[in-house]
């Protein structure tokens, strides 16, 4: 099957390595990067959502309101927003964008976090709500009648909208969390699973899992895998420039003065100590990936994912163009049929993802999936 390829777009440059810089929403960059993505052939750019971030809506309708084709994975939170208000939202810019929204929904696994938004729920309870808010959300998304709604965390009245998605299948739903909450919620409710990177066993593991989830409720679902790509022209510049990336992101945390709101971590963070090291199981997993090795298959590095705790989506595939997208293929043979992949320097990588190693990988899918067919 064709892969997809999501990049991502946000309100201003900022990385590990990167300062932020110029005012908290930059139209210009947003566009700059929005276009060098579509250009670059990706199929879709993630905005991500932050309790201290712009709102990654109106992001994302700037995104599309330069582009043509670019899809929008709209990262979104359950619980900030009446859901029946999220689905005429959604359903709007879709409308707009002609059919290219679709969903990425996180729950949350940062209480700290969460709390700056005053949502003070268990996680328990959390994947709870958002199983009820997804519910609804498809529910509008169908359209038809009036309808009523009694659950724990919503009740409905006569819930409709004039508004429905462009197309007739509705809104994608993305799906991120590795905890056995998540994986559940994920099974009965999502289109498709988002996992951060993993070494290839890890990933068919919790993959299995998942699958497993979907089965109970007879639903297949597609899945996604992040990376952070270092590209050289060969392979000893790539692991000398991650190298150089886990210095840069060492001196920065050390450099920085220590804060009390973890909120301000996102992006420079500070010194770990286990008071401060994130604890949803995402990051466990990354946790405890970085602690046996920096190296995995060949070209798996969790160099960063060291120095942050896993706070984030941080492993990398390091080489040159060709030994990457070799590696991208393997994900694809275990079941991985999307690959979302941004840079630690945004702009510059992106360029080079859409010239030398996206269109590397969809021809050696397409050889793939012709050895497939000929071998049935």
């Amino acid at each position: 099957m064709p892969v997809e390829f999501i990049g991502y777009v946000s309100a201003r440059e900022q990385t590990e390595i990167l300062d932020t810089s110029g005012p908290a929403v930059d139209p210009r960059y947003i566009a700059a990067t929005a276009l060098i993505h579509e250009r670059g052939g990706f199929d879709k750019a993630l905005v991500a959502f932050h309790s201290l971030s712009p709102d990654s809506i109106l992001v994302a309708q700037h995104t599309a309101s330069v582009t043509s084709k670019l899809g929008l994975l709209i990262a979104h939170r359950p619980g900030f927003t009446a859901p029946t208000l999220a689905a005429r939202q959604f359903a709007t810019l879709d409308q707009l964008s002609s059919g290219r929204v679709a969903v990425h929904v996180i729950t949350g696994g940062n209480d700290r976090e969460l709390e700056a938004d005053g949502d003070h729920l268990s996680k328990v309870e959390r994947y709870q709500r958002t199983a009820e808010y997804l519910q609804i959300l498809r529910r509008e998304w169908a359209g038809g009648l009036p309808f009523d709604h009694d659950g724990e965390f919503y009740r409905l009245r006569g819930a409709s909208s004039a508004v429905l998605p462009y197309q007739p299948h509705g809104i994608p739903l993305y799906f991120g969390g590795a905890s056995e909450e998540a994986i559940e919620v994920a099974g009965e409710l999502a289109d498709g699973y988002a996992l951060w990177g993993e070494p290839l066993a890890n990933a068919a593991e919790l993959i299995g899992k998942v699958r497993a989830a979907a089965e109970r409720h007879h639903r297949a679902l597609k899945f996604s895998i992040s990376f952070r790509p270092i590209i050289a022209d060969t392979e000893e510049e790539a692991w000398a420039r991650a190298a150089a990336i886990q210095a840069q992101v060492e001196t920065r945390q050390i450099s920085s003065q220590p804060v009390k709101n973890e909120i301000a971590l996102d992006h420079a963070g500070s010194l770990l100590t286990p008071e401060n090291l994130p604890v949803n199981e995402g990051s466990r997993r990354l946790q405890a990936i970085a602690a046996t090795s920096a190296r995995h298959d060949e070209r798996l590095w969790t160099g960063v994912a060291q120095v942050t705790g896993g706070r984030w989506n941080s492993t990398s595939l390091v080489g040159t163009a060709e030994q990457v997208a070799q590696s991208l293929l393997e994900y694809y043979r275990i079941g991985i049929e999307t690959f979302l992949i941004r840079g630690f320097d945004p702009l510059t990588d992106a360029v080079r993802y859409g010239r030398d190693l996206i269109p590397l990988v969809r021809s050696l899918v397409e050889r793939e999936d012709q050895l497939r067919r000929i071998s049935r």
